[in-house]
């Protein structure tokens, strides 16, 4: 798996993407993290929005598999 770098965080916003394609985006970027955190910044129980921000700290540092590839 590519390990996720701080050049695709600036194309999140200009995706437009399914829930499916989101979970595996995010899961990757958190997988690539060293430190990651959520908040909920709003929530509408009536409609069900909601507005969670992300944080974290993306790791790179490279691994021996990703140097060889």
């Amino acid at each position: 798996m590519a390990k996720f770098n701080i050049q695709d965080v600036q194309s999140l916003e200009s995706c437009a993407a399914s829930p499916l394609s989101l979970n595996a985006i995010f899961g990757e970027m958190i997988l690539s993290s060293t430190r990651a955190w959520a908040k909920v910044e709003a929530m509408n129980p009536e409609t069900g929005e909601y507005q969670v921000v992300l944080r974290g700290t993306l790791d790179t540092e490279e691994t021996e598999w990703e140097e060889e590839e």
